[in-house]
């Protein structure tokens, strides 16, 4: 790795063998003499004439930032004029490694903040240097260049990485570290490119004041951002730039997300601006995709904030309203091309999540009209693979939507009286849904048909010899693990809905179970998830059977169970 080395190519395999073997190097590192040889290679490697050697030193110096941090200290100053230069003037894949290294340096002085809070001293296991809080104004500069730097069609891209986006994301660790601090050096740059005509300048302004959002405390940031909501509001709506619609939607969701609910004690949302709020990010629903994707999550943010709010909620109003926003949005020309459509609908969940009573009337209106979306993905004619995928993503959010409005209807008698009526209709595209066998969807179904389990009650037994199968298809599905989890998971929404009706299906159930263990055993840890899933859902099987629960998570209460005509209760401890 010296610069002695006239090789390039034996100087950037020694240095990308040196990123490998870092995790192995503490010994070098507790050596004064040996790491003071290694920080002086990686530094001088970082000068080399080659960019692929630049940055392969720059991935070593990232990775010794989280592994070896509490060494950094005397080096600090150094790393930071020649990552400043870098990001500045180097070719961008170097420039990302530079922004990466002060990103991880703050992922990990707030690791270490949060463990310790106010507790934290200079004698505790991890000490924290406070290299963020030591640079803020030539850090804070360094970073808010870089978001003049972005690339024309980076909204298009889901996968864009570039220098502003890393700047954006490391100035938003810094405010976290920071806190209040950081306010005062961003405001000055947000006021000078705000409203320039160029605009790079008015999208860097609006990402620099969205990415210090989390960090600064809400008095410091709420007079702030009541001065800006109005401006922000207009920019959404009627800047001529797509990058700067998209971006100023993103900020708006992150005022949402930190300064807006009940645990904030002003919220900038008010009866008096939400109606501006709400037609302003429905108007932005309509616009390209990259946008109103934003838009929407800036609506799931604002339903969250309202979700204690009763008994009535400022939403109430415009409730239909945005409901229809969203259908439409699932089936506009983009929703497939892009994540609008999972973000529409994931934003669908939570504005009926958070609602009030006042709007059960319309969730009820919406029951048939996502069973008719559902059932008509289940009519389509055979499909290329690619189709097919994203049929079965359709699948997987409708029913995710179904049982957001399930556990919301079957919360309350009334509504539960008059959501029944819908009940047998919904489990026969359930049981269709299980029938294509997508791992996928039949996560999203089983966790649907627990909801429904919860809102019929006994009455869910008249399912249980069709539904059977396909609970057992799940609990066996050890290599789709999340689905056997949620089957378990869904065994005990069944068990306390059922009670003792139950009883007919737990010797099946029993050699389910005997299935996992035997297909598992030679696999640690997911054995070890097996059985813990398994103990939590025979206790829940034996307290609906009737038989006694002693909470012994090593002991499984299988087979007969609590059944007088047929012997009593058989105890079995795994081996």
């Amino acid at each position: 790795m010296n610069a002695s080395e006239g090789n390039n190519d034996v100087r950037l395999a020694a240095t990308q063998a040196l990123y490998n073997a870092l995790g192995f190097a503490q010994a070098n590192y507790s050596n004064d003499m040996e790491l003071d040889y290694i920080m002086r290679v990686v530094c001088e490697a970082t000068l080399s004439p080659e960019m692929k050697i630049r940055q392969a030193a720059y991935e070593c110096l990232v990775s010794i930032s989280s592994t070896y941090y509490e060494k950094l200290a005397p080096y600090i100053q150094d790393i930071f004029n020649i990552t400043a230069k870098a990001v500045r003037e180097d070719e961008e894949p170097v420039a990302l490694q530079a922004i990466e290294f002060w990103s991880s340096i703050g992922d990990e002085e707030i690791d270490i903040l949060e463990e310790y809070g106010g507790d934290f001293t200079g004698d505790s296991d991890i000490p924290c240097f406070y290299f963020i809080m030591q640079a803020p104004p030539a850090l804070a500069s360094m970073l808010l260049e870089t978001l003049l730097k972005q690339e024309e069609a980076q909204d298009q891209d889901e996968g864009a990485w570039n220098i502003a986006m890393a700047g954006g994301t490391c100035l938003g660790l810094v405010a976290r570290t920071v806190g209040d601090d950081i306010v005062q050096l961003v405001m000055q740059f947000i006021e000078d490119n705000i409203t320039k005509p160029y605009w790079r300048h008015r999208e860097a302004a609006s990402c620099a004041f969205g990415s210090i959002l989390e960090g600064p405390s809400p008095e410091k940031l709420t007079p702030l951002v009541n001065v800006a909501l109005n401006f922000k509001l207009t920019a959404l709506t009627k800047d001529p730039n797509n990058h700067v619609k998209d971006t100023t939607a993103w900020t708006l969701g992150r005022i949402f997300e930190f300064l807006h609910g009940s645990a904030v004690d002003t919220p900038i949302t008010t009866q008096a601006n939400c109606q501006q709020i709400v037609t302003a990010l429905l108007q932005s629903m309509k616009d390209v995709a990259n946008v109103a994707q934003k838009a929407c999550g800036a609506l799931y943010f604002l339903a969250q904030g309202y979700e204690e709010v009763t008994p009535s909620s400022p939403l109430t109003p415009y409730f239909q309203e945005i409901v229809q926003a969203f259908l439409t949005d699932t089936h506009g020309e983009d929703a497939g091309k892009s994540r609008l459509r999972t973000a529409a609908y994931e934003t669908l969940n939570e504005v009926v999540r958070c609602s009030t009573d006042e709007t059960a009337p319309m969730e009820l209106q919406l029951v048939p009209v996502i069973m008719t979306e559902l059932h008509n993905t289940l009519e389509g004619q055979k499909l290329p693979s690619d189709e097919r995928e994203k049929q079965g993503e359709l699948q997987g959010l409708l029913c995710g939507c179904l049982q957001v409005i399930i556990q919301k209807l079957g919360s309350s008698e009334p509504t539960k009286y008059v959501f029944m009526q819908y009940a047998d209709q919904i489990v026969g595209l359930f049981l269709r849904i299980f029938a294509c066998r997508s791992a996928t969807v039949h996560e999203e179904a089983m966790l649907a048909t627990g909801a429904l389990t919860s809102a019929t009650g006994p009455d869910f037994a008249k399912y249980m010899p069709e539904f059977y199968k396909y609970l057992e298809m799940g609990l066996q599905n050890f290599e789709e693990y999340q689905v056997c989890a949620v089957t378990v998971g869904v065994v005990g929404d069944i068990c306390r809905a059922l009670e003792d009706k139950i009883l007919p299906y737990c010797d099946a159930y029993d050699a389910s179970l005997n299935f996992i263990n035997a297909k598992t055993a030679t696999r640690s840890q997911l054995y070890q998830s097996s059985q813990m899933m398994a103990s939590c859902s025979n206790r829940e099987v034996l307290s609906a059977a009737g038989g006694p629960n002693t909470g012994d998570g090593d002991v499984f209460w299988l087979g007969p169970f609590y059944d007088g005509e047929r012997g009593g209760l058989l105890r079995r401890r795994h081996r």
